[in-house]
């Protein structure tokens, strides 16, 4: 089994200031890495992430995710490698296809969104360009749709599970069984994470707008995308999905990181 990590996906925060100190939190937190959505509110996260790091000494950081869509494969390439070499290699590359509404910001942009088919066969495109050099970052791609599981399994180096919000321990299993069999003789490779919605099971007025059902309902439910809030069980709930799915990543937004904190540790005591 592979060592946990732990990260956090930030936050919007209104100025340079704002956006630096989140950054030194989340490291002082005991976290491995901070990861930036695409756009990051309105701003482009390779710019803030390079404030990151000039403030950070330890923490990782990186994208979840980048939209593919948004961005020329070469112009992209030279981003990423810049921040990879620049920070001494502390950069991990996220990409995906876009969430859904990001076709008005490619409209903005003045690029095609395109159907779905149509972005993961670009967005493999994109790929072979990055990994056109050795000195390169870490790739993460973010699904749990067949078609992404099968690029991730040629291409990836970290696969970061997004079910859907209500999603059963055992349609989780059915997905990760999915991704083993596609992967074959390549998973050691391969580091498996999930994406958490919350900790605990208070109302979120936003995750109940975004994903259509709040967190009390999750957590009643046991779905796997909300742990307990307390930390000796949440971190058996997480040792056990390690040693069941290899899932050994495990990220949330930054809503929730002390919470998460506090469970980080206790898994890392009691797993490593």
């Amino acid at each position: 089994m592979k060592p946990f990590r732990f990260g956090v996906v930030a936050g919007y925060a209104p100025d340079l200031r704002s956006w630096t100190a989140q950054a030194k939190r989340v490291e002082d937190l005991g976290f491995d890495t901070l990861l930036a959505t695409d756009p990051v509110g309105t701003a482009d996260p390779f710019v803030l992430l390079g404030a990151a790091a000039a403030v950070t000494d330890r923490l990782r950081l990186g994208t979840f995710v980048l939209a593919d869509p948004f961005r020329d494969a070469k112009a992209l390439d030279w981003q990423a490698r810049t921040l990879h070499q620049q920070t001494g290699g502390r950069f991990e590359l996220g990409l995906g296809v876009g969430r859904p509404g990001a076709e008005t910001h490619a409209a903005h942009l003045g690029r095609e969104f395109g159907s779905p088919g149509e972005r993961i066969t670009r967005m493999a495109e994109t790929i072979a360009v990055l990994k056109g050099t050795a000195d390169r970052p870490r790739l993460v791609l973010a699904g749990g749709g067949p078609k992404m599981l099968a690029l991730a399994a040629q291409e990836a180096d970290t696969l970061t599970f997004t079910w859907a919000p209500k999603t059963t321990e055992a349609e989780a299993e059915s997905i990760v069984e999915r991704f083993r069999e596609l992967v074959g003789a390549r998973l050691p490779d391969i580091e498996l994470g999930l994406n958490l919605m919350a900790v605990g099971d208070a109302p979120s007025p936003g995750i109940a707008r975004w994903a259509g059902v709040d967190v009390p309902e999750l957590a009643a439910a046991d779905a796997v995308t909300v742990l307990p809030a307390d930390p000796r069980r949440a971190a058996e709930r997480l040792l056990r999905w390690r040693e069941r799915w290899g899932i050994s990543y495990v990220t949330i937004n930054s809503g929730y990181a002390e919470p998460f904190a506090a469970i980080a540790a206790e898994a890392r005591t009691a797993g490593g």
